[in-house]
């Protein structure tokens, strides 16, 4: 990506850019790509990120090894190389930096969560029409027959952004690759409990938005509850207007940066 530079980590692909670094995560099937669209650039902070195994340039690996647990000790990692001012991420981004912040807190000093899919529990309701589109995919099955569920129809109506990404997941290749991926981190959790979440003490950005049914407002208002002094901001719902869900993702994240005792000078 332009203005990053990419790093090899245990076979890992990162990306970096200068500056005081924030790692922000990806999601589920996502890439780099994905949460340097929403950070906020040009104001004296880096952009760090890991592409979790199987996701953008980073191979597969043991299948067995696919697992929340595993994407967080690989970020944990990344972390202690860059020495994060700031942990975080989207979706499955989200669940990693929590899960890192719970188990790793000296590596973790500030921490965003963005459009969260996981709260303590493992396999929610939200998460299964990406298990759904997974067990398709590995069974062989059509976009067309996707199309034609009940699932499809729903989200076409009250979760258009989701809708959009389930049916990508049909042309992303390796399709065995993202079958495993949607399979096995649906069925999984962050792995932290109610009591680690009231024991955060750092400071907490939580970002969502209605219309999207994988990552409910009701989980950012529940962690929002459970972490002490965590800040919820409503944004624009990505499949109404996504150009403004983006501007407001970028305006609160460099809100919150702006906020934190290492605020570096534009």
């Amino acid at each position: 990506m332009q203005g990053y530079e990419t790093r090899a980590l245990s076979g890992l692909t990162a990306h970096v850019q200068p500056g005081p670094k924030v790692i922000l995560q990806h999601g589920l099937c996502g890439s780099a790509a994905q949460p340097a669209e929403v950070f906020p650039q040009g104001h004296g902070f880096g952009h760090a990120v890991l592409e979790c195994r199987g996701h953008g340039q980073s191979p597969l690996g043991d299948p067995s090894q696919i697992a929340l647990a595993t994407f967080t000790d690989d970020l944990a990692a990344l972390a202690t190389t860059v020495n994060p001012v700031a942990v975080g991420g989207i979706s499955m981004g989200a669940a990693l930096a929590l899960r890192l912040a719970v188990t790793r807190p000296d590596l973790v000093p500030a921490l965003i969560l963005s459009r969260p899919a996981w709260v303590t529990d493992a396999a929610p309701a939200n998460m299964q029409p990406n298990a759904v589109v997974g067990r398709m995919i590995a069974q062989g099955r059509s976009l067309a027959d996707f199309d034609a569920t009940d699932l499809a129809r729903h989200l076409a109506l009250h979760a258009p952004d989701n809708l959009a990404s389930l049916r990508g997941f049909f042309n992303r290749e390796p399709l065995a690759e993202t079958a495993t991926l949607l399979t096995r981190i649906s069925a999984q959790g962050p792995d932290v409990s109610p009591g680690d979440l009231a024991a955060l003490d750092l400071p907490t950005l939580i970002l969502a938005s209605d219309e999207d049914v994988i990552h409910p407002f009701a989980h950012a208002v529940t962690l929002s509850r459970l972490i002490p002094g965590a800040v919820l901001v409503d944004l624009p719902p990505k499949g109404r207007d996504k150009a403004a869900h983006v501007a407001a993702c970028q305006a609160a994240i460099l809100q919150f940066l702006k906020g934190l005792p290492h605020d570096p000078k534009p």
